[in-house]
């Protein structure tokens, strides 16, 4: 018989499998997402995210608690204003909702990693991430300014990490700059470096009530049939001075990440975006997969792929099954 290759080998045991494993998921690669919302007494369910909820200051302690026990290390933090304008004057209001939720989690976990995602759609009232002239176009330079502003004020709530997520030009040289002179030098900026106009962000757009009011954002957000451009795009925020690279969405583009991780040395971060979450849900509760297994395979799939890190709704549950494994 003509000699062959018996892989199977090292597949023929449990303990043999665990030997040679090559990617491990922990806990300590998750980042949790939360809603906070001006208000008193919130505790909303996003609807097409099941087990997702958005809180009020008042009702955090019960989440954030959770995330602590179950061992996992960071959330991000996004904001619901009870008052929206045509430049989101409540991103940067020393006391809007991201950062008294901020000072709120800092001063019962001062151990929880609180990152700060810096933009402006959830607070203008037009839903664009920057300022909109006359003629509905999304003028880049003026949005730095304010960027900028409310990167510091995050800094200042107690944020440990600004992830810019805005996809303005320059966004990140400005916010570090910000940074810097504000006496900030020493808070990291995650930058959201490629980021796609994407289908999969619908569900977010129902939990931090951001939608476009007119148009979409394909002016400002990649196209997603190139590639090359993400490297473009990634270079210039390293260049500016970023400190971690986030690929969104992760799971239709993990030859991305792969080829951001093959391009840099700095953390990579998997944004495991509101769609792909509300995808496996819905099929889990129609019976249709097994949730535990599919999203345990989809994570490691984004570690596999070059991720140091996932940004995901998953993240509780992903933290509980990996206690029982």
């Amino acid at each position: 018989m003509t000699e062959f290759q018996r892989h199977r080998r090292l597949r023929k045991t449990a303990g043999i499998r665990a030997m040679v494993k090559e990617t491990y998921l922990h806990k300590e690669d998750l980042i949790y997402p939360i809603f906070v919302a001006e208000g008193e007494n919130i505790r909303n369910e996003v609807k097409s995210m099941p087990g997702v909820f958005q809180f009020s200051i008042d009702r955090l302690a019960e989440e954030v608690d959770e995330v602590v026990e179950l061992g996992i290390p960071s959330v991000i933090l996004f904001g619901l204003p009870l008052e929206k304008d045509e430049i989101g004057s409540q991103a940067f209001h020393d006391h809007g909702i991201v950062q008294e939720g901020i000072r709120f989690i800092k001063n019962r976990h001062p151990e929880l990693v609180v990152i700060a995602d810096t933009c402006l759609c959830e607070y203008t009232d037009h839903g664009h991430c920057g300022v909109v002239d006359a003629n509905e176009q999304i003028l880049n330079d003026p949005s730095l300014d304010l960027l900028a502003k409310t990167a510091i004020s995050q800094a200042k709530a107690g944020a440990d990490i600004i992830a810019p997520s805005n996809m303005m030009d320059g966004f990140v040289t400005a916010i570090r700059q910000g940074l810097d002179e504000a006496g900030f030098a020493d808070v990291p900026i995650m930058s959201y470096a490629v980021k796609y106009a994407s289908a999969y962000y619908g569900p977010f757009r129902e939990a931090a009530d951001g939608a476009p009011k007119f148009g979409d954002r394909k002016t400002y957000q990649m196209d997603y049939s190139n590639r090359m451009e993400a490297i473009r795009e990634a270079t210039s925020d390293i260049e500016e001075g970023a400190d971690m690279l986030i690929v969104k969405p992760a799971l239709s583009y993990l030859d991305i990440i792969r080829d951001v991780r093959n391009n840099f040395d700095v953390p990579i971060v998997a944004y495991n975006v509101s769609g792909e979450y509300a995808m496996v849900k819905a099929a889990a509760i129609n019976g249709w997969i097994n949730e535990k297994e599919t999203v345990l395979e989809t994570l490691t799939g984004m570690k596999r792929a070059g991720a140091d890190i996932i940004l995901t709704y998953h993240a509780k549950d992903v933290a509980r099954w990996l206690e029982e494994k």
